[in-house]
């Protein structure tokens, strides 16, 4: 019984991986999309492994010979399956009929805010002169830190992302979650968001504002934050896991 309960684990498990990977977006929501030939790979690699398995039992039942009594004498098996053994089939089922919720402020929340990469001096392009100009937040946060030329001074941003609470200090969190792998590596990066009220937390919202004008603008001491003029629900985005312009930039 036990090798049967094997080979339905490793099949429910195949099965799953390529329906979330091959079928729908939902792989979004544990890896990068550059894994998905990895997952499909993966699914049929277990797929194929439970029917090896289940070649090998019907294979064997086949050849035992037949006794007039006691089956224990030829190996048979009959403990039974570790009751905590049918737990394993809780996430194979899971891949089948029920994907987790993303990440969301609940995670972002609990961590500091990624920290951007460093850009050089030179490295800043030229903005264009579009109004409200879509940008990433994780530009907005090097420009208002890095930017010795101050170009985001005085301009009107429009940036996508969802709605985190911010707690004390007012206003809330515009954020963005970004995978290196996998959703165990997750990171955020968060633009505070003042003057508009917050839509409930997970909310993805497209936010135009200004600079919040704190600290010095250009250095490490400027305040990653916005003055809000408008926000408006979107869908999120397909691949939520990235750092990209709003939708119809």
């Amino acid at each position: 019984m036990r090798r049967f309960v094997q080979v339905g684990l490793l099949v429910l498990s195949g099965v799953g991986l390529l329906r979330t990977s091959l079928f729908t977006e939902a792989y979004l929501r544990y890896v990068k999309e550059g894994m998905r030939p990895l997952l499909i790979a993966s699914g049929v690699l277990l797929i194929l492994l439970g029917v090896a398995e289940a070649w090998s039992v019907w294979r064997s039942a086949g050849r035992r010979p037949e006794t007039d009594g006691d089956s224990h004498d030829h190996g048979h098996d009959h403990s039974g399956v570790p009751r905590v053994a049918w737990l394993l089939f809780l996430p194979a089922l899971s891949l089948l009929f029920y994907a987790p919720p993303a990440l969301g402020s609940y995670t972002a929340s609990r961590e500091a805010p990624k920290a951007v990469a460093v850009v050089d001096e030179d490295g800043f392009d030229p903005l264009p002169a579009t109004s409200p100009l879509p940008i990433t937040l994780t530009d907005f946060t090097q420009r208002v830190q890095q930017d010795k030329a101050r170009s985001i001074e005085g301009r009107t941003v429009r940036m996508t992302g969802f709605v985190t609470p911010a707690g004390g200090g007012g206003g809330w969190y515009l954020t963005r979650i970004m995978l290196s792998c996998c959703a165990a590596d997750a990171q955020s990066v968060k633009v505070r968001v003042y003057g508009v009220e917050a839509p409930k937390a997970d909310t993805w919202v497209t936010v135009t504002g200004t600079w919040h004008a704190q600290g010095t603008l250009g250095t490490s001491s400027a305040a990653v934050a916005l003055d809000g003029r408008t926000v408006g629900k979107t869908e999120r985005p397909v691949n939520g896991y990235t750092d990209a312009l709003p939708l119809g930039s």
